[in-house]
């Protein structure tokens, strides 16, 4: 259901298959999608050893994305995307517990009648077995109903809760400031999310897969929550040139309005059931959605070996092969 819809986000609400067809279109193309992505990297002058990525932080309520409690109208229409049928499933369900309880109450009336009537007692086992096929008959569609308005509330809060990661800002560079929907069918987000020495070592631990990452659409968006500034360490000598550039690009992203960043990972935090000060990490899909989390340093060696590359001949086919939705 999540892979067909590829990414009902980057649609609005008017003209929506028209869209998500000439989106697709436009990045099954290698050669888009690689220039796309290389559109978004830094250009990285002579700078010190030590590369600082500060957070940087800006009040500004215009920019404040609303919260996951209220379901705005384009998670409602993508909702109706991913599960076209649910409506008219809950219509059927409705007509039919409608009917079993119309078809109860007459026979629950005959059996009254035929109760007080001692000619009408031959009747009674009949009436009785009519009543009971209704009964059963209302308690299962009302089951199937209040599951599937169960599977209806849980998916519009899931997607307006990603609705609003899509609005949260990034920096890529001094002078460019995108929204995560920016990089929808672009790149695969992984975002970092700890104390400053979390983010210093899940930096280390992804090095020996820099160039894999990178294939696989990878970006990495750190983001310190104690206030510190982690400074990440390059190479900057001749031999490590190369490496040092994509390492650059694989950490290049970092949040604006940090105040937002943060209100949106604790609730995810608290929906999950995590406490607020525990280091996480969500890697989210081409499609902008989430597919993995986890307390903890990202699983990078996972990520090489479950990801498909986002450039080659088969790249457009493996797009839905990200996972799961969570």
């Amino acid at each position: 259901m999540a892979s067909m819809a590829q990414f009902c986000y980057i649609i609005g609400p008017s003209n929506l298959r028209q869209k998500y067809s000439s989106f697709r279109f436009c990045f099954q193309n290698p050669v888009y999608r690689k220039n796309a992505l290389s559109n978004i990297s830094t250009r990285f002058h002579a700078k010190p050893s030590s590369v600082s990525v500060s957070p940087t932080i800006v009040c500004s309520a215009a920019n404040k994305p609303s919260s996951s409690s209220q379901v705005s109208s384009s998670a409602k229409i993508r909702s109706e995307v991913l599960s076209p049928f649910r409506s008219v499933r809950m219509f059927f369900y409705l007509a039919f517990i409608a009917s079993g309880s119309l078809g109860g109450l007459i026979a629950t009336t005959q059996l009254i009648a035929s109760l007080t009537n001692p000619a009408r007692s031959s009747e009674v086992p009949d009436i009785l077995t009519g009543l009971g096929i209704d009964i059963g008959a209302v308690s299962i569609f009302a089951f199937l109903y209040f599951r599937e308005n169960t599977a209806k509330n849980a998916q519009l809060t899931r997607l307006s809760r990603e609705e609003s990661l899509s609005n949260l800002k990034l920096r890529v560079n001094q002078n460019k400031i995108i929204s995560v929907s920016s990089l929808r069918g672009i790149a695969r987000l992984v975002i970092c999310s700890g104390p400053a020495s979390f983010i210093l070592e899940s930096f280390k631990l992804s090095e020996p897969f820099t160039e894999s990452l990178l294939e696989r659409g990878v970006l990495v968006v750190p983001f310190a929550t104690d206030g510190n500034s982690p400074s990440l360490d390059f190479d900057e000598s001749e031999d490590m040139k190369e490496i040092t550039e994509k390492r650059k690009r694989l950490w290049q992203l970092a949040p604006v309005y940090v105040s937002e960043w943060t209100e949106w990972l604790d609730e995810q935090k608290k929906l999950a059931g995590i406490s607020p000060e525990s280091p996480v990490y969500l890697s989210l899909r081409l499609d902008g959605r989430v597919r993995g989390s986890g307390v903890g340093y990202p699983p990078w060696n996972a990520l090489v070996a479950q990801l498909p590359p986002v450039k080659g001949l088969w790249s457009g086919l493996l797009d839905g092969m990200d996972g799961r939705v969570l």
